[in-house]
């Protein structure tokens, strides 16, 4: 089975995603600055979990050149990641609402956390169909950033029980170690149309 639906239909599924996101983004009263203040908590936790569903996009663009084939197997994988992508609206919408409360900025985490385990079972998945000498398995090597982020989720998701803040910029470095798209599979991808 060939992978351009699946490339599609998660392109599809993320574009909603953000979509949904900015629409939760309520438009403010007043005319002054002033009225912005109160939906500055909505607009940065929307900052992050755009960046956030950025990342995953791009990175699973980059991924999903190496793949040769798609099996039942992935297609669920990925579904396993998309519903865990698709509730980063609910979840950023009740930690920004809420001034990134403890209970709400945990959810959150909980949230980025399985959707970080799920992309690792997606990618699981693509070296299980093509095999572990595959291009995938070659261009993740030792994974250092995929071994490191959910330690970054868990310890993000304990410090904001008892200081939110501090919980957010665990998030907001993990999405810095992210940033830049997995030079690890973009060189393999590189390689491979030379």
């Amino acid at each position: 089975m060939g992978k351009t639906r699946l490339e599609a239909f998660s392109d599809g599924v993320l574009a909603i995603i953000i979509t949904i996101m900015v629409l939760e983004m309520k438009v403010p009263h007043g005319v002054s600055l002033g009225a912005l203040w109160p939906v500055l908590p909505v607009f940065l936790s929307y900052v992050l979990s755009f960046v956030y569903v950025g990342i995953y996009w791009n990175n699973h663009h980059h991924m999903l050149h190496l793949v040769r084939s798609v099996s039942g197997g992935i297609l669920w994988a990925n579904l396993h990641l998309l519903f865990w992508l698709s509730l980063l609206p609910f979840a950023t919408g009740w930690m920004g609402e809420n001034h990134f409360a403890a209970v709400p900025s945990a959810l959150y985490g909980v949230v980025l956390l399985m959707a970080a385990v799920a992309y690792w079972i997606l990618q699981r998945a693509i070296i299980r169909v093509q095999g572990p000498g595959s291009a995938l398995a070659g261009a993740l090597g030792r994974d250092w950033k995929g071994k490191l982020s959910p330690l970054i989720y868990v310890t993000g998701i304990v410090f904001s029980v008892c200081a939110p803040g501090l919980g957010m910029a665990f998030y907001a470095g993990a999405a810095l170690l992210w940033l830049v798209p997995d030079r690890r599979i973009e060189r393999v991808v590189v390689r491979s149309t030379d």
